[in-house]
C-alpha cells in the first residue's frame, strides 16, 4: 500500500472521518485548508487532509506544474479511501478542484467508493467568466448526501448563477454572504474572513452530525 502525505486533526475515535483534498493551486496546509480543517476538527470530528501527487512533488522539487488529468486525480482519491480503511465511515470533499474530484467519486457506483457523504468548499461550477461550461453533469448520479458551501460572489459560481441551475435534491448549497472563492467576504460586508470560515465550519459540523 502506497503512502500519502497526510495531516490529521481531531479525535482519532470520531464516528465519521472527513477527508479533504486541496484546490488546484494551493497545498493541503494553505491558510484556507488549515482554517477550515482545524475549525471542523474542534467540533469533534476527525479531519484528514491529503495532497495529490503533483502537489506533493512540488514540495520536494520546488517546481510548479499543473494538476494531473482527472483520471489520475480520481485514482489517487480511490487510493486514499482504501488507505484510510474504506468508505463506510468516510465523508469526502475538499476545496474547489479537490471537492469537484470528490463529487465525481461520490457519483461512482463502485462499492469500494460508496462514501457516506460529500462536502465541497467553493465548488468550481464553471471556469470564471464561462458560465456555459458547467461542471455539474455528474450531479444527477450522486449517491450520497452532498453539501456545497459557496460564496455568493464566487467567480466559479455566483449565487444567481447556481440558483438558476436544476440541482438534484441530494445536493444542497449553503451560502456565505459576500464570500469569494475562498469564502472570504470584503471588509465592507461588515464581517471578517475568520467569521465567514467559522460559519462554514459550523455548517459543515451540522452536515456531518446529520449523517
Amino acid at each position: 500500500m502506497r503512502d500519502f502525505p497526510l495531516l490529521t486533526d481531531g479525535p482519532q475515535d470520531a464516528v465519521v472521518t472527513l477527508v479533504l483534498a486541496h484546490g488546484a493551486g494551493a497545498p493541503m496546509d494553505s491558510p484556507f485548508m488549515e482554517a477550515i480543517a482545524t475549525r471542523i476538527a474542534a467540533r469533534g470530528h476527525r479531519v484528514v487532509r491529503f495532497e495529490f501527487d503533483y502537489m506533493a512533488e512540488r514540495r520536494t522539487t520546488g517546481r510548479k506544474r499543473p494538476p494531473e488529468r482527472a483520471p489520475a486525480l480520481l485514482e489517487q482519491w480511490r487510493a486514499v479511501i482504501g488507505h484510510l480503511g474504506g468508505p463506510q465511515a468516510l465523508v469526502i470533499g475538499g476545496k474547489s478542484m479537490g471537492g469537484r474530484m470528490a463529487s465525481l467519486i461520490a457519483a461512482e457506483t463502485a462499492v469500494e467508493t460508496a462514501v457516506r457523504g460529500c462536502l465541497c468548499l467553493g465548488y468550481p461550477f464553471h471556469p470564471p467568466g464561462k458560465p456555459e461550461r458547467l461542471r455539474t453533469e455528474h450531479f444527477a448520479a450522486l449517491r450520497c448526501p452532498t453539501l456545497i458551501i459557496q460564496g455568493t460572489r464566487d467567480p466559479f459560481g455566483t449565487r444567481a448563477e447556481v440558483e438558476a441551475l436544476a440541482l438534484p435534491d441530494i445536493a444542497a448549497v449553503d451560502w456565505i454572504e459576500d464570500g469569494n472563492h475562498d469564502l472570504a467576504p470584503r471588509k465592507a460586508s461588515g464581517w471578517s474572513v475568520e467569521q465567514a470560515w467559522e460559519k462554514a465550519a459550523e455548517t459543515a459540523d451540522g452536515f456531518l452530525r446529520a449523517l
